[in-house]
């Protein structure tokens, strides 16, 4: 029985139900489970936390008993027990014959599991590189379809999209270009460090999608070089979304306010990432 945290959000427990790898370096798991039925989501790039087990472990530690108690719980816990907590976006979400949410997907970045990869693995890439369907998690998301972890918010005068995201922005980046209306115009450019991993979208918008192959690691100023040289189409009422590591998006932002005069309010900037940093010492970062 899993317990409500505080809404709009709350603890959702799934389990594998298939996997696929999309390429080199990206896997896909879809996740199902009853719980599912109070799952919400009106947006394309829903962000929700991942708890996973640890090696040898049946399900994810994580004292959800506790309420809205269970955070504090769960940094109590042993390093080697309490669940890995990652962030990840939704990649698509599959409704049932009563509208009810019955699968989502997850997209998984795979760095450093390939044999001789000189980036070490990190754990959420570990795990789901071996995920068989039964494999159980706990999913911290939505229960309300509008919620503050939605953050592609065109406004409705808008009249021309602009998208960047790198590798670990992808999966959002995508879920938000497919759901594009017809008639949208969009200017997109998403970063893959594998040919292979390039995706081919089916969307109704007028959508331009440019795939970026290459490291992005060290990739700020040759994003910024290829935006630079990049013709936007005509627009009185632009939109930007880039998402990704936190200095690019940082660096990004400042070129459509500064150098393209776009308003700073309709654009919307996500750190995914930092480089030199994990995901624990970010929280610890607050």
């Amino acid at each position: 029985m899993t317990t409500a945290v505080a809404a709009p959000f709350r603890f959702f427990s799934l389990q594998v139900v298939r996997t696929r790898r999309l390429g080199p370096s990206l896997a896909r798991v879809t996740f199902a489970g009853a719980d599912l039925r109070d799952f919400r989501s009106d947006g394309q790039d829903q962000s929700l936390s991942l708890f996973l087990p640890h090696p040898g472990q049946a399900e994810p530690a994580v004292p959800v008993e506790r309420g809205e108690g269970w955070w504090q719980g769960w940094r109590e816990l042993p390093d080697d027990v309490r669940a890995v907590m990652r962030s990840y976006t939704l990649r698509a979400l599959r409704r049932d014959g009563d509208g009810h949410t019955a699968e989502i997907d997850i997209d998984f970045v795979l760095h450093g599991v390939a044999p001789g990869s000189p980036v070490q693995a990190g754990p959420a890439a570990r795990w789901a590189a071996g995920a068989v369907p039964g494999d159980r998690v706990l999913v911290l998301g939505p229960a309300v379809g509008d919620n503050r972890a939605i953050r592609f918010r065109p406004p409705q005068d808008t009249d021309l999209v602009v998208i960047w995201g790198d590798e670990t922005a992808v999966p959002a980046a995508c879920a938000v270009v497919e759901a594009l209306p017809a008639g949208t115009r969009a200017r997109v450019w998403l970063q893959v460090p594998h040919a292979e991993n390039v995706q081919d979208l089916d969307t109704a918008a007028d959508a331009e999608v440019t795939w970026l192959v290459g490291d992005s690691d060290g990739g700020t100023e040759g994003t910024l070089a290829t935006l630079r040289d990049a013709q936007l189409p005509s627009a009185e009422h632009p939109y930007v979304w880039i998402a990704g590591e936190s200095g690019c998006v940082k660096e990004l932002r400042r070129h459509f306010v500064r150098e393209r005069g776009i308003d700073r309010r309709r654009v919307t900037f996500v750190g995914y990432w930092r480089r030199g940093l994990t995901e624990e010492q970010l929280r610890e970062q607050g």
